[in-house]
């Protein structure tokens, strides 16, 4: 890969859940080393459809995804973390019988090396966590289980995360808890790739943006651009589910 290439390119790439009947209709998409880039779009327009296929959890049926320069279309999941991708699912995201610990520690599976650095480092990101080291995760609240996936994702170092939907079913104040770590989490350098149904807040924080619709991507580019684009607004932004 070389410094103007794409972190991850995504190449009309067409996927679904079932054989001859894709979700995603040539899905063109790239983020580059360190970006926030959001993806928004309206129920069932191929949003988290994306983000799985970028993982390894749907093959495409065609297209290609290359990531840090190499050919990662046919790769399963557990080969694409390996490469330094790591996927925060929107539901089930966390061990609920084991500790806030226990779940990082879960994280770093494919790590030899100690721990304790990468956990502080956690810790030191979500205080909230740190309190509750020795807490169950299946007694935290919704947004401290969000921070807890994040965190878990990030303790294998990720070059890439991808959030799929992470405000889902939050508090307002919840919400702009967990887009404010979201956004922590950027400044360190991590690419993030955020899928997110709360439109307008995603892409007020992106550097740039997709949004998606019947499984094509129809408009793109910087955040703010697509926040103030009228007939983005109109479409997306206005009286549609995506506020």
């Amino acid at each position: 890969m070389t410094n103007d290439s794409p972190l991850l390119q995504v190449a009309k790439v067409y996927a679904g859940y079932i054989k001859d009947l894709n979700i995603l209709q040539g899905v063109n998409f790239r983020i580059n080393s360190g970006e926030l880039v959001a993806v928004i779009g309206p129920n069932g327009a191929g949003k988290s459809t994306l983000a799985k296929t970028i993982f390894g959890l749907l093959t495409p049926n065609q297209g290609t995804i290359t990531f840090k320069g190499e050919d990662i279309t046919r790769l399963k999941s557990d080969q694409i973390v390996q490469r330094g991708m790591c996927y925060v699912p929107q539901i089930a995201n966390v061990f609920p019988s084991l500790s806030i610990e226990e779940n990082l520690e879960m994280g770093a599976f494919i790590r030899n090396d100690s721990l304790k650095p990468l956990k502080d480092k956690i810790f030191t990101m979500f205080p909230r966590l740190a309190d509750r080291r020795h807490q169950r995760a299946g007694t935290l609240s919704g947004g401290e289980r969000q921070m807890l996936a994040m965190g878990r994702a990030l303790m294998l170092d990720p070059d890439l995360l991808l959030l799929d939907e992470p405000s889902a079913a939050l508090s307002p104040i919840l919400v702009n808890s967990v887009f404010e770590q979201i956004k922590a989490i950027n400044q360190t350098g991590k690419a993030i790739v955020l899928v997110e149904q709360n439109a307008r807040k995603a892409l007020a924080m992106a550097d740039r943006g997709y949004v998606l619709e019947a499984g094509r991507d129809r408009f793109s580019g910087p955040g703010q651009d697509l926040l103030n684009d009228p007939q983005v607004g109109e479409l997306y932004l206005g009286a549609s589910r995506l506020h």
